[in-house]
């Protein structure tokens, strides 16, 4: 068991990526902490497979834009297990398409304190009781390429974040590791609301490895990053976008 007596905080783990991050980090025997939203069935459902093999979790809801929401969650975390060694900051979101010139500065500012402010916010919070572990910050191929129609804000948030990574790299090493990911297209409820189906399908068509990824796919590279077998690894954005992409 990689993470047997540790503890992972997982954002935004109702539904999709965190779901199955949140499983794939109990199954290797962390006690998992759930935030979720909206999707209270979701991480419901996550925390009741987790306990049915044999591990912990709870599950809390918040707006992690909101400073009680996070000092709640780190809160109980400790209450419950103790300790905090690994940081899933997951919970972030495209909001709506929507060019620079359609765009208010309440929606940016939305976007950004979602995507970005949250990351700082939850990390901060967190570090007064990590004294080592690992840190994986779920950014975007879009902070690579700018991204599709109408994701300006959302890009622009998930570039800050690959950029965050780093520093905090720096800042938090030799103790503690970060690192981020930047997935492409990922089939998940993301992409149901934001992406038309010929747009994936022609994804499918035109990657090196004719499909798109699943969240496990995601969640295998969670695992990886907070355990020790990447315990050289720190300061990195792995790509992971089935070959559309190469940094």
């Amino acid at each position: 068991m990689k993470l047997a007596g540790k503890t992972a905080i997982v954002t935004g783990a109702g539904r999709d990526i965190g779901a199955a991050a949140a499983l794939k980090l109990a199954s290797e025997g962390a006690n998992v902490a759930i935030n979720y939203f909206a999707s209270s069935t979701g991480a419901d459902a996550v925390v009741a497979e987790i306990q049915k093999n044999g591990g912990k979790a709870f599950a809390l809801q918040g707006d992690l834009t909101q400073q009680e929401s996070v000092d709640a969650l780190v809160s109980k975390t400790i209450a419950e297990f103790g300790s905090i060694d690994v940081l899933v900051n997951n919970a972030g979101g495209l909001v709506a398409r929507k060019t620079v010139a359609e765009s208010t500065l309440e929606h940016w500012k939305y976007v950004m304190d979602l995507n970005l402010t949250s990351n700082f916010m939850m990390t901060n919070a967190c570090l007064a009781h990590m004294k080592s572990g690992a840190i994986v910050n779920l950014a975007s191929q879009a902070a690579r390429d700018g991204g599709g129609p109408g994701s300006v804000p959302y890009a622009t948030s998930k570039g800050a974040i690959m950029t965050l990574t780093r520093g905090l790299a720096k800042e938090l090493g030799p103790d503690i590791r970060v690192n981020g990911l930047c997935p492409g297209m990922i089939d998940t409820d993301f992409h149901n609301i934001h992406t038309p189906d010929a747009g994936r399908r022609g994804f499918e068509a035109a990657a090196p490895l004719k499909r798109q990824g699943n969240v496990d796919d995601v969640a295998n590279l969670v695992l990886f990053l907070a355990c020790d077998d990447s315990a050289f690894i720190t300061g990195t954005n792995v790509d992971l976008n089935g070959g559309m992409l190469f940094s």
